[in-house]
């Protein structure tokens, strides 16, 4: 569902909401959802742990494992101050190998600043649900394009590239809840050298410009 307060970006302006709020709360709530797919179409946990749930009016697979679950909202919950600060550049789910940890797909969400203009609060929401939806369906048949995952098992990790000033100004923010975040190192970044690249979707509105696209390493096969 989309966030019922969701207006036209210069409606928010005009009555003291901030539309970058909005729009970090409508990013990270469409995250969690594709993380969860993600991780059930890849089989990188296996199906029993996942439930059948409905979001933006498709069907989803969403994981039921309590630490699983945590982890995911911790980071995005954390993830989200960042947004509001429009310190995000992309944000990056990277499913690795279990045995030697070399990244095999890197599902690459890329944000960008949301072009301002005026439109109706309807046409904003149908839009940008049928768009949220677009994109899950996407990510559902994503593994016919895909080399399959190694037979031993996959693990994974989320990459949030940002400014770093921001970063470090979370450190005395009361509400990152003494998240971890910890700058990851050239050899940590999951890098794939010379990736296929499989563009899946894009979305451009008042609220949202969103970019996915996955690379994935050719050697996997």
């Amino acid at each position: 569902k989309i966030i019922a307060v969701m207006e036209s970006a210069g409606a928010l302006s005009s009555s003291g909401i901030n539309p970058q709020e909005v729009t970090a709360d409508i990013l990270c709530e469409f995250l969690e959802v594709a993380f969860h797919l993600i991780l059930y179409v890849r089989e990188v946990y296996p199906p029993v742990v996942f439930q059948r749930r409905q979001k933006y009016n498709v069907p989803v697979q969403m994981c039921v494992h309590p630490q699983l679950n945590q982890y995911i909202q911790d980071v995005l919950y954390n993830t989200r101050l960042l947004i509001v600060k429009k310190a995000v550049e992309k944000v990056v789910l990277v499913i690795k190998s279990k045995t030697d940890q070399q990244p095999l797909e890197r599902y690459v969400f890329n944000v960008e600043d949301p072009v301002l203009r005026s439109e109706a609060r309807d046409d904003v929401l149908v839009q940008l649900e049928a768009s949220l939806r677009a994109f899950l369906l996407k990510i559902a048949v994503c593994d016919a394009m895909l080399a399959p995952t190694p037979a031993d098992g996959c693990t994974f990790s989320v990459l949030v590239y940002a400014k770093h000033s921001a970063v470090a100004g979370l450190e005395h923010d009361d509400l990152a809840k003494g998240f971890p975040w910890v700058q990851a190192e050239p050899e940590e970044r999951d890098v794939i050298s010379d990736p296929i690249i499989i563009p899946l979707k894009s979305v451009s509105s008042s609220l949202l410009k969103l970019q996915l696209y996955i690379e994935e390493n050719p050697a996997k096969a």
